[in-house]
C-alpha cells in the first residue's frame, strides 16, 4: 500500500472556470483524502485562490523577469499563492514547439520559486508504434533536477482530447518505467499522474494500478459532475 496521497488535477486550458466552481461545496476543493488542484487561465487564477481552492498556473517563464513579452515569471506565480505550475504540456511541447531542455528550465525555475511543478513527458503514436515510448520519456525526464516537489505527469499525446486511453496495464507499464528512472531518494516518494482522456469510466481501474497516484483531467474536468465521479474514483 502506498503512502503516496492521490492528487486530481483540473486543467481547464483555455476556458473559463466551470458554472459553480468556486462554490464551498463544488469537487473542485481539496479533501482530506485526496489532493484536489486546479489549473485555471491566468485570468481565473486569483478568484480561484481568494475561493480557498488550491490552483495552479498552466504556464511559468523559465526567465525571471525582464524583457519578454506576454511570459510572467514563477516567482509571479509564488507571490499570488499558486501552489503549482504545469511544465511541458503535450500540447505546448508539440503545439508551441517547447524543447525538453526548455521544460527543465521551467522546472528549475518553478522550484527555485517554491513551487511544485507538475513536469509532463509522453510520447506520440507514431513513436509508439516504433517501440520508442520509453526511450522518448527517458529522454524528456534527463535532467530533471532530484526533488520531492516535483510531480510528473504522463500523458501519451494520442490519448489526449482524442477519446483514446492508454489501457490500465499499458499505463501501469509506462507509470513503473518512470517510476524506475527517478533517483533512488524519490522514487518511491513522487507522484505520477495520468493524463489522457481520463473520464468516470476509466478513471476507477486506472487508479487502481500500483503506479498511478491520480490524474492530470482535461475535458473532464470541465463538467463538475464528471470531474466529481472521478475524485470519488480516487477516494475509493
Amino acid at each position: 500500500m502506498s503512502d503516496r496521497k492521490y492528487l486530481i488535477a483540473a486543467n481547464w486550458k483555455m476556458n473559463p472556470a466551470p458554472q459553480g466552481a468556486l462554490a464551498k461545496d463544488s469537487p473542485y476543493r481539496t479533501l482530506s483524502s485526496v489532493d484536489v488542484w486546479v489549473f485555471p487561465t491566468y485570468l481565473d487564477l486569483q478568484p480561484c485562490i481568494e475561493a480557498g481552492l488550491i490552483t495552479g498556473a498552466q504556464l511559468g517563464s523559465s526567465a525571471a523577469n525582464g524583457a519578454h513579452t506576454g511570459d510572467v515569471s514563477m516567482t509571479m506565480l509564488t507571490e499570488l499563492k499558486c501552489r503549482s505550475v504545469l511544465c511541458g504540456h503535450s500540447e505546448r511541447r508539440h503545439g508551441r514547439h517547447e524543447t525538453n531542455e526548455e521544460v527543465i528550465a521551467q522546472t528549475i525555475a518553478a522550484l527555485e520559486a517554491g513551487l511544485h511543478p507538475i513536469v509532463c513527458v509522453g510520447e506520440t503514436l507514431k513513436q509508439r508504434e516504433a517501440g520508442e515510448e520509453k526511450e522518448v520519456v527517458r529522454k524528456q525526464l534527463e535532467g530533471l533536477p532530484v526533488e520531492s516537489r516535483i510531480i510528473i505527469a504522463y500523458e501519451p499525446v494520442w490519448a489526449i482530447g482524442t477519446g483514446k486511453t492508454a489501457t490500465p496495464a499499458q499505463a501501469q507499464e509506462m507509470h513503473a518505467s518512470i517510476r524506475g528512472l527517478l533517483p533512488k531518494d524519490v522514487r518511491d516518494s513522487t507522484r505520477i499522474l495520468y493524463g489522457g482522456s481520463v473520464k468516470p469510466d476509466n478513471a476507477p481501474e486506472l487508479l487502481k494500478q500500483k503506479d498511478i497516484d491520480g490524474a492530470l483531467v482535461g475535458g473532464a474536468s470541465l463538467k463538475p459532475d464528471e470531474f466529481r465521479a472521478i475524485v470519488e474514483a480516487a477516494i475509493g
